[in-house]
């Protein structure tokens, strides 16, 4: 059975085809597509392990949400995932786990307006292309591609399709991120001319089982050198520094130190016999790469994930009259009526430039998950997918993000030599005016 709103999605999605191939579409305005639009949207959920159980809890949370489907190579997984779904009062989903390619037959489903998919790495774009093939809507987790080829063939299908694929990158949604935000556009640091960010997190937690052996993730250890995970870094970057309405990335150079932490850490758990200390890691314990922009800016980018450390993301944006300096939860703006040249707290500033997204906290659904971004993330990618519109990140923003991982790897195994950045709006984001957390 072909529902009439798939036939309205298909309608729109033929006329995007022509539609991006001349300019970037713009995203769902806000207050549109409500999440309490009676309006159902119906999700299928690809991958259900922790993260995607996670994403499915939130999705259920929320009103006009329905998911008939329900994907993962674990049958129990799948399961779990199904009876979740029939205890908060929907129909219970089909379930797929008849191996790896069985997700090809949810994605032919003709009663699904988006799927989220939350697998293994390697994964992501090749279910993101088959989805948007099929005519649904992707959210998928990050990164969306882990080479520049996966990154070129996300962006030719979506263009060609005219169907959005959003990264679900939660950090773009943070609640200080988008304060910081609205204060640049406000012009309170001036011209933007530089950024720092990391990701910095021990985790070998998420490499390695509780027998302290590899899981997927950890395979990616041993076969790679570069930065995995520069999405978090960057999530709220890209609009700070308008990449992609107006300025791109031009060249990376990236460097990784040695590859200690990894051996060090196993074999203070697990004693200098476990087989998986002595493996050889080709990845370096930190990765620093920098990045410059079409226009001159720069940005310094750290993976800091396999030394024991606290979680930080040394995020620092930095313009003319003044910057934000996360660490310190701080600003310095040299306009401002405090004439010592200090730093000033940032919580006033938050609460004056507190986004519309976050303003009424109570309407974020599953407000736990990593501090309530989780939530606004899947509530702005469902009010799109409900309105038939583009996606707050869109595929060029989901790409760029993405490519560091590749480009880093290049760089560092040519001696940190410069690669450039592949320009994937090619040449819209000259044009193109900032899109992103935009309030009228």
């Amino acid at each position: 059975m072909i529902h009439k709103s798939t036939i309205q999605r298909r309608d729109f999605l033929k006329a995007g085809t022509a539609t991006v191939a001349g300019t970037l579409l713009a995203p769902v305005a806000m207050g549109q597509g409500l999440a309490s639009d009676p309006k159902p949207v119906r999700i299928g959920c690809v991958g259900v392990g922790r993260r995607g159980t996670s994403l499915l809890g939130i999705l259920l949370r929320m009103e006009g949400v329905e998911v008939p489907a329900v994907c993962d190579l674990d049958p129990a997984a799948a399961v779990k995932a199904q009876q979740l779904v029939a205890r908060s009062g929907r129909k219970a989903p089909e379930v797929y786990s008849k191996g790896t390619e069985d997700f090809q037959r949810l994605m032919n489903r003709g009663d699904l307006d988006a799927v989220i998919l939350a697998t293994p790495w390697e994964w992501h774009a090749p279910m993101a292309v088959s989805a948007m093939k099929a005519g649904k809507y992707v959210g998928v987790e990050v990164p969306c591609a882990i080479t520049v080829d996966e990154c070129w063939e996300l962006v030719r299908t979506s263009e060609t399709t005219g169907v959005p694929c959003m990264m679900l990158e939660n950090w773009s949604f943070r609640r200080d991120n988008l304060a910081v935000l609205k204060m640049i556009r406000a012009g309170l640091f001036g011209e933007i001319v530089h950024c720092h960010c990391a990701h910095s997190h021990n985790c070998v937690y998420w490499y390695f089982d509780a027998q302290g052996q590899p899981r997927w993730s950890g395979d990616h250890l041993l076969r790679r050198n570069a930065d995995q995970y520069p999405t978090h870094s960057l999530g709220p970057v890209l609009s700070w520094m308008d990449i992609n309405c107006g300025d791109r990335f031009d060249t990376v150079v990236s460097m990784a130190s040695r590859s200690l932490g990894i051996k060090d850490q196993l074999e203070r758990k697990y004693g200098k016999d476990h087989a998986p200390a002595k493996l050889p890691y080709q990845q370096g314990d930190i990765v620093t790469t920098m990045v410059k922009t079409v226009r001159g800016n720069t940005i310094v980018i750290a993976m800091d994930m396999q030394l024991p450390r606290p979680y930080d993301n040394r995020w620092q944006i930095q313009g003319t009259r003044g910057l934000y300096n996360e660490q310190r939860d701080a600003v310095f703006i040299a306009d401002s009526a405090e004439k010592a040249e200090n730093w000033e707290p940032f919580a006033p500033y938050q609460a004056k430039y507190d986004h519309g997204w976050w303003r009424d906290a109570a309407a974020v659904p599953g407000t736990g998950a990593h501090g309530g971004t989780d939530g606004v993330e899947l509530r702005e990618f469902v009010r799109s997918v409900r309105a038939i519109t583009q996606t707050l990140i869109d595929v060029y923003d989901s790409v760029t993000m993405s490519v560091i991982f590749p480009l880093s790897e290049q760089s560092i195994a040519a001696g940190s030599a410069p690669v450039k950045c592949p320009d994937f709006t090619g040449g819209r984001w000259q044009p193109t005016k900032p899109k992103f957390a935009v309030e009228s």
